[in-house]
């Protein structure tokens, strides 16, 4: 195969006249190393979690305008070679000079350029691209191209899954090849007959579910092996499959797992020793939905379960009974997500050869069975020029050069399966995309919800998708179409034409993007008068992935076609250290909205101090929503992602990689309606992600109990007013006391905790060290000791402490070795805790939220009505501080208080300007807080994704 594609391509160069290729960012005679000022830094990566050092290499060489993390994150993920070696990459410029050279090289090689000049200024414009952080390729690009290693370029895979135990167990394995590779994959198990369906031997079969076990603790076994990120895997089960509710609670039911056993004192966060345990927790899964099951759906009708044998109805459902249970499941877990099968194919370029039945882990690229996707991404604020336009010409020679780079490197790629390796050559399938966007419109001066945001980013797509197709179709008459085209030009030159009627449609709002529009529609033309007469050589040209890692590289504010995450920023220091910046895209904003710099300087002090743009001085409220985030005070409603994708989806080959989030207040109404807006508006993907939907809330109940009674606390806190305006007086501890010690860690951090009390049993002294005798910590700990042991004594009740220092955020924080309080959020956070478990009793912690192991448990069973559960001898049997008779009407106020936790990341950051945990998880690499990015994570401190880009 190998040796005719050779043959084949030295053919081609013989009868073709290869690209032409003019400078566009370069200067001739001067290389593009010699335009910029570089610098020697030291990186050093330290665990958040431990302080330990986990990566060091100094002297490395950078631009001086990297940032530290861009700078750290491409020196610990990219640079190849053993750290102390001369083998070791030290440069940037050698990182580019590896990958770059390998491009042009195989460029040559395979007929692309008219000449040698040509390849070299090709080579020249990639280089100064990649230098000033215009673009950048995928991550398995900078992992393996020009190493010894084989030259994996894709992120993305589909595999394939058929009837059978030999199909089955294939899966396993080419699953676990991608794993080991740091790339995810992608499987639609419809093929499986179901559990309801017999064996050829007379037996009932397994069901595709269960064999879904046998993959998810492979996954999980790799991805605890020590890989550069998780496993990434997305599952699918078409709706009409009979086994389609087993799969649709599946990991609703292991969450409630989870709850249980973190309740029962069970390690069950991320990366616990016990989460092991939990099934079906290493893959997205998706539910792919007919526009049969959807009708079905809007018209409240039967809607049939057919056999994998026969396509025969087994059974029927409701299709709005099903739609719900789909729904409520996402409700609870953010799983499964929803595909559209009707859309997805009828956008298909190559139906011919198969239907589109899976996607990858992520949800962008979908296309046929056994095929890969390397992708790049674009940095749209490049484009944006200072009068407030958009670089038309330099974004489409950009588009040109990256495009061409893609396609030469399926000539030298290699692939994990041999099926794969067939089908990615056959069809050559493409996925640039770009990030930015959200920044992009906010320093536009527009809404991410708005119409005319929506417009510019319909533009912009479909330039770039245009751009890239006619790219394409020159790229054929240079070294030919792809080898599946001539089966499927037919159905290739109608989704041409679909692509090009959506861009006629664009509801155009001004004048940045009916310029944008217009250029796009000269692409679309064009290519499709070079496409109809020399093929097109790839089936497919773009998705918009969640450029989680290359994002960060890019020093991107936003991924993919999010919006900003918040207004303020983490950022790092040459040096070490780090500090709150506002994002340098709102003052940028507000010039463009026409502010001037005395309000620019006040309106970001404001959101410096507070986080958000409400009340900000001189803000005109008409103009808040151009600030609106995905999180913080102002927040983009859920509808408002969804009619963006909906924008740019016409323009996208494939699809978009996006989480809806959802405030922890929506419905499973709420999620069906986008699940149903999604489908009416042309989407091929969906997915959401309720707030606190995947964190153990044992006393909801409770709480909602005291959100319900709001008139009783007011009077409360009237009567704790007066009772503080009386003159305290002083009750001392008797010479002998009872008294008992616990020892503590905290994230590794050991202490002392001494707690002494009245002969009645009530609290009165507290004494903490955690640090040798005339330390500084240890005389600040002596201080606080005497502090709150003479407050006490005067009378101050227990509980008030316990509310104030309860979710107290700073270093250490983390696990503990208490089996009662698994996690603390900072040594005080634990002491309170622990002082609140052995003094208060049980109804005074319910309300506080702090109970036992046991009790969680217990509270758990009577709420679900497992067991009857004594209350009243939970209570009775509870550790008690007897309060004086009027210490009881002295009900504490919850205020805010600033807390001295260091942020180690954006999202953190973001937790102490909202005083709000935030639903993300923890860097296993590096232990700080990721972020969302598309519909995975990543890590702003060390650059891993929870993903595949």
């Amino acid at each position: 195969m190998a040796g005719e594609t050779k043959t084949k391509a030295s053919a081609r160069k013989d009868q073709r006249e290869g690209l032409r290729v003019e400078r566009v960012w370069t200067t001739e005679g001067v290389h593009p190393y010699d335009e910029v000022a570089w610098e020697r830094r030291d990186v050093i990566m330290t665990n958040w979690r431990d302080g330990s050092i986990n990566f060091e290499q100094r002297g490395v060489e950078f631009p001086t305008t990297w940032s530290v993390n861009a700078a750290n994150i491409v020196t610990t993920k990219y640079f190849r070679g053993a750290v102390g070696t001369p083998q070791r990459e030290q440069s940037l410029r050698q990182l580019i000079d590896r990958v770059v050279s390998t491009y042009t090289k195989a460029g040559r090689e395979h007929g692309y350029f008219a000449t040698e000049q040509d390849s070299e200024i090709f080579g020249h414009e990639l280089t100064w691209m990649l230098l000033h952080q215009v673009f950048s390729f995928n991550s398995p690009v900078w992992f393996n191209v020009g190493t010894a290693s084989p030259q994996q370029v894709s992120a993305c895979f589909i595999l394939s899954v058929d009837d059978s135990m030999d199909s089955i167990l294939d899966w396993y394995k080419e699953e676990g090849l991608i794993f080991k590779g740091g790339s995810g994959s992608g499987v639609n198990l419809s093929r499986i007959r179901s559990s309801k369906e017999l064996l050829t031997s007379g037996g009932t079969a397994s069901g595709p579910v269960s064999f879904m076990r046998g993959a998810d603790a492979s996954a999980g076994t790799i991805k605890s092996g020590g890989a550069t990120r998780r496993a990434a895997k997305m599952v699918i089960l078409d709706v009409d499959h009979p086994d389609v509710e087993e799969f649709i609670e599946t990991k609703a039911r292991e969450e409630d797992k989870i709850r249980a056993l973190r309740d029962a004192g069970f390690d069950m966060d991320l990366g616990g020793k016990d989460i092991v345990s939990v099934q079906y927790q290493n893959a997205n899964n998706s539910v792919r939905v007919s526009a049969e099951f959807m009708r079905a759906v809007e018209d409240d009708t039967e809607f049939g379960l057919r056999s994998r044998l026969d396509g025969s109805v087994i059974s029927t459902v409701k299709g709005k009974e099903l739609f719900n249970k789909l729904a409520q499941a996402a409700w609870e877990c953010a799983d499964p997500g929803i595909q559209y099968d009707d859309t997805i194919n009828d956008w298909h370029t190559c139906p011919e050869t198969g239907r589109i039945t899976a996607s990858n882990p992520c949800s962008e690229y979908m296309h046929l069975d056994n095929s890969s996707c390397n992708l790049a991404s674009l940095n749209l604020l490049k484009y944006l020029n200072a009068d407030g336009s958009f670089a038309v010409e330099k974004f489409v020679r950009s588009v040109e050069f990256v495009i061409t780079a893609m396609d030469i490197s399926i000539s030298f790629a290699d692939f994990p399966t041999e099926k794969i390796g067939e089908t990615s050559r056959a069809y050559r399938q493409l996925g640039i995309g770009y990030a930015n966007l959200g920044a992009l419109l906010m320093a536009s001066g527009l809404a991410y919800d708005s119409e005319g945001g929506r417009a510019v980013a319909a533009a912009i797509s479909s330039l770039m998708t245009g751009t890239a197709y006619r790219r394409s179709a020159e790229l054929a008459g240079v070294v030919g179409a792809y080898d599946g085209y001539a089966r499927n030009a037919s159905a290739h030159q109608r989704v041409m034409h679909k692509h090009a009627a959506a861009n006629e449609a664009i509801a155009l709002v001004g004048a940045v993007d009916t310029a944008i529009q217009e250029a796009a529609t000269a692409q679309w033309t064009l290519g499709n008068e070079i496409g109809a007469k020399n093929g097109w050589r790839n089936s497919q040209a773009s998705v918009l992935a969640p450029t989680g890692t290359i994002g960060l590289m890019m020093d991107c504010d936003t991924t993919g076609v999010e919006p900003d995450l918040a207004l303020v920023k983490f950022k790092k220091l040459v040096g070490g250290g780090s500090m709150q910046i506002v994002n340098q895209t709102v003052p940028r904003a507000l010039r463009t909205l026409g502010y001037q710099e005395e309000q620019v300087e006040a309106i970001v002090e404001h959101i410096s101090s507070h986080g958000h743009v409400v009340d900000a001085p001189g803000l005109r409220p008409e103009h808040y929503s151009v600030f609106d985030c995905a999180m913080g005070e102002r927040t983009i409603a859920p509808m408002g992602h969804v009619r963006m994708m909906a924008a740019i989806q016409p323009f996208i080959s494939g699809a978009i990689s996006k989480t809806v989030n959802m405030p922890e207040t929506a419905t499973v109404e709420d999620v069906e309606e986008i699940y149903y807006q999604g489908w009416k508006l042309g989407l091929k993907a969906l997915a959401i992600y309720r707030d606190n939907c995947k964190v153990g809330q044992p006393l909801s109940a409770v709480s909602k109990k005291k959100d319900a009674e709001p008139a009783p606390v007011v009077q409360e806190v009237v009567k704790t007013e007066k009772v503080i305006e009386y003159r305290p007086v002083r009750k001392r501890l008797p010479k002998k006391r009872p008294s008992s010690t616990v020892s503590f860690s905290v994230a590794g951090a050991e202490g002392y905790l001494t707690a002494s009390s009245y002969p009645d049993d009530g609290l009165g002294e507290v004494f903490l060290k955690m640090s040798k005798q005339g330390s500084t910590l240890a005389g600040v700990m002596d201080a606080f000791s005497v502090a709150i042991s003479i407050g006490l004594q005067y009378g101050v009740p227990l509980e008030t402490y316990v509310s104030k220092f309860v979710n107290m955020r700073f270093e250490p924080a983390g696990m503990t070795d208490d089996p009662d309080i698994r996690l603390a959020s900072s040594v005080m956070d634990y002491i309170f805790r622990r002082l609140a478990l052995d003094f208060l009793d049980f109804d005074t912690r319910s309300e506080l939220g702090i109970l036992t192991s046991s009790e969680r448990a217990a509270q758990l069973r009577a709420e679900a009505g497992e067991s009857d559960v004594d209350l009243t001898e939970m209570r009775n049997s509870a550790p008690v501080e007897k309060p004086a008779a009027d210490k009881a009407a002295a009900k504490p106020v919850e205020v805010e208080i600033e807390s001295p936790r260091r942020a180690g990341s954006s999202t953190e950051l973001l937790e102490l300007v909202q005083g709000k945990a935030a639903d993300a998880p923890l860097c296993f690499t590096c232990g700080t807080k990721m972020r969302p990015a598309g519909s995975c994570y990543v890590c702003e401190g060390c650059g891993s994704t929870s993903g595949c880009s």
